[in-house]
C-alpha cells in the first residue's frame, strides 16, 4: 500500500527535509528562518488532517506501508489514528511556537541548533505514527539522540552532568524496550507478503497485539517496557534525570521536552504497552497507580520548596504526568478519556509557561525566584498572560485543563475512592506554588534585577495569543478533542475486557 502523496509521510519528511537545510545554511539567521517556515507548514499539514479522518474512505492518504525488511517480517508502516493524530497535531502546533517565541535569542552555531530541532521533530512525528514495532524503536532513538546534542552543546555550566543522566536514563530505558520487542517478535505469528514471501514473525501492530504470551511472560515483558515508558514520562522514582535536564537545557529545547516528548511514555503506555499486556495491566495496575499518585504528592511538595523557577515547573510537571498515568491505569472510559484529552491541553500550557520563563531569563539572566520581583511593573503584558497560562495549568475552571482533570479524577474516583482523595491533593499543592510563585515574581517592588526588563515583543505577543487562544477554546468546547479520540479508547478498553 503506498500513495505519492500521503499524510504520514509529509509529516515525517518535511523535518528531516528542513533539517538538511538548516544544517546547511550559511548565515545564521537563515536556518532560524527555515526552521520557522518549514514548521508553519507541517502545522498546515497536521491541521489538514483533521479534514480526512475517516480511515477507510482515506485510506491511503493517513496509512503508508512499504517493505522495509522482508525476511524479518519488518515494514516501514506508518499511519494517522485518532491519538496519533491528536499528538502529531500537538508536535506541529508546539515546534512554530517554540521557534517563534525564542526567536530572540540568539544560539551559537544556530545551523547546527535548528537542524537538530527538526530532527527532532521528525523523530517525534514517527513515534506517535508508527504502526510497527521496529520502525517505533527507530523512531524512539531518532527523537532522542537529537535533544542530547542540543542539551549537551548548548545547555547550562552543568549542562555534562545532567545529559549525562538524561542519556544513561533513556539509553537504559531503550535497551530494556528492545529486549522486550524481539521476545515479543519471537512469539508473533508468520507474515506473508504479496510476492510470495513468508517471513516466519512479524513486527506489525496487530501481530504484536496477538503474540502468544503466557500469563508470566506478560508479566515480565509488561515490567520491561514500563521501565522505558515510566523513563521517559517520567514517574517516580523514575524522575530524577528530569528537573536536572529541564534546568540546564537551553529553554527551547526544554518546551519540547516537557511540553511534546514526556507524551511519548504515555503514548506508549496506550498504544503499545497495555493493549499487548492486558493481563499484566491488570496485574500491575494497583502498583503503578499507586508510585504515580505519590510522585504527584512527593513532586508537588518539592516544587513547593523551589527557589529556581525551572525546577519548580519541572517538578509541577512531574505532579501531572503522575496523574495522567495514574487515569490511563485506571482503566475506564472517563478517566482514559481524560487522558487524551489532557496530553494535549498539558502540552500546550506547559509550553506556555516555558515561553515566559525563556523571556525572563533572556532579559535578566536570573532563575532564582527570590531574586525576581515586580515584573507586573515593568512587563504588565507578560504578567497578564503568564498569569492566565499558570491558572490554566492548575486547571481552573473555563481554561482547558480543566476539562481533562475532571474526566481524570471522575475516572479514578469510579475505581477507587482513596486514590482519588489522595492525588486530590495535588490539585491544592499546585495552587499554593503557583500562586506563591506568581507573588514573588510577578508583584512586589521591583529590584534592579527587574528594573530594566521590557515587556513582550510581537513575535512574543502572537505566540502567547495563541497559546491563550487554545486555552479558553477547549475550557468553553473541548467536544471535537474528544470526538477525536473517543473511537481509540473504545478499541483499548474491549482488549483489556
Amino acid at each position: 500500500m503506498g500513495n505519492y502523496f500521503t499524510f504520514p509521510d509529509l509529516l515525517i519528511w518535511l523535518p528531516i527535509l528542513a533539517g538538511g537545510f538548516c544544517f546547511f545554511s550559511k548565515k545564521d539567521k537563515e536556518a532560524k528562518r527555515t526552521a520557522i517556515v518549514f514548521s508553519i507548514i507541517i502545522l498546515g499539514v497536521s491541521v489538514a488532517t483533521l479534514f480526512f479522518t475517516d480511515s477507510v474512505k482515506h485510506l491511503n492518504l493517513n496509512y503508508v506501508n512499504y517493505i522495509w525488511l522482508k525476511y524479518l517480517g519488518a515494514t516501514y508502516y506508518i499511519g494517522i489514528d485518532s491519538t496519533g493524530r491528536m499528538l502529531t497535531l500537538l508536535t506541529a502546533i508546539g515546534f512554530p511556537i517554540v521557534l517563534i517565541a525564542t526567536s530572540n535569542t540568539t544560539f551559537k552555531k544556530p545551523a547546527n541548533f535548528y537542524g537538530l530541532l527538526m530532527l527532532t521533530q521528525a523523530g517525534l512525528m514517527g513515534v506517535f505514527l508508527a504502526m510497527d514495532a521496529l520502525t517505533f524503536y527507530f523512531f524512539w532513538e531518532l527523537a532522542l539522540i537529537p535533544v542530547y546534542f542540543l542539551s549537551s552543546q548548548w545547555g547550562g555550566e552543568k549542562r555534562i552532568q545532567a545529559t549525562f543522566k538524561f542519556f544513561v536514563y533513556t539509553f537504559a530505558g531503550s535497551l530494556l524496550m528492545l529486549i522486550g520487542i524481539i521476545y515479543v517478535y519471537m512469539h508473533t505469528g508468520a507474515r506473508s507478503f504479496e510476492d510470495g514471501t513468508i517471513a516466519n514473525h512479524s513486527f506489525a501492530l496487530n501481530s504484536f497485539y496477538n503474540a502468544q504470551l503466557s500469563a508470566v511472560e506478560q508479566n515480565w515483558l509488561f515490567i520491561l517496557f514500563f521501565i522505558a515508558f515510566a523513563i521517559k514520562m517520567p514517574i517516580f522514582p523514575f524522575h530524577t534525570w528530569q528537573p536536572d535536564a529541564y534546568d540546564q537545557s537551553p529553554t527551547a529545547v526544554t518546551m519540547i521536552l516537557s511540553g511534546i516528548m514526556v507524551k511519548m511514555g504515555l503514548f506508549g503506555v496506550i498504544r503499545w504497552l497495555i493493549p499487548m499486556f492486558p493481563a499484566a495491566s491488570i496485574h500491575y495496575r494497583n502498583v503503578i497507580m499507586l508510585l504515580s499518585i505519590i510522585g504527584i504528592v512527593y513532586a508537588s511538595c518539592i516544587a513547593m520548596m523551589q527557589d529556581n523557577i525551572k525546577r519548580l515547573i519541572a517538578y509541577s510537571s512531574i505532579a501531572h504526568i503522575g496523574l495522567m498515568c495514574a487515569a490511563i491505569f485506571a482503566m475506564n472510559q472517563i478517566s482514559i478519556q481524560g487522558v487524551m484529552l489532557q496530553m494535549f491541553n498539558h502540552g500546550i500550557n506547559i509550553i506556555g509557561m516555558w515561553v515566559v520563563v525563556e523571556i525572563i531569563e533572556r532579559q535578566t539572566g536570573i532563575k532564582k525566584i527570590s531574586q525576581l520581583s515586580g515584573l507586573a511593573t515593568t512587563a504588565p503584558t507578560l504578567t497578564i498572560f503568564f498569569i492566565i497560562i499558570a491558572l490554566a495549568n492548575i486547571a481552573l475552571p473555563l481554561t482547558n485543563a480543566f476539562t481533562g482533570e475532571f474526566l481524570m479524577f471522575s475516572g479514578i474516583y469510579n475505581y477507587n475512592t482513596w486514590f482519588a482523595a489522595i492525588a486530590g491533593i495535588g490539585i491544592i499543592l499546585s495552587a499554593v506554588y503557583t500562586l506563591n510563585m506568581i507573588q514573588k515574581v510577578f508583584y512586589g517592588s521591583v529590584n534592579a534585577a527587574t528594573a530594566e526588563v521590557k515587556d513582550i515583543s510581537w513575535n512574543e505577543k502572537i505566540v502567547l495569543l495563541l497559546i491563550v487562544g487554545i486555552i479558553f477554546f477547549i475550557g468553553v468546547y473541548p467536544q471535537p478533542l474528544i470526538d477525536l479520540t473517543s473511537g481509540e479508547i473504545n478499541d483499548l478498553l474491549l482488549r483489556i475486557k
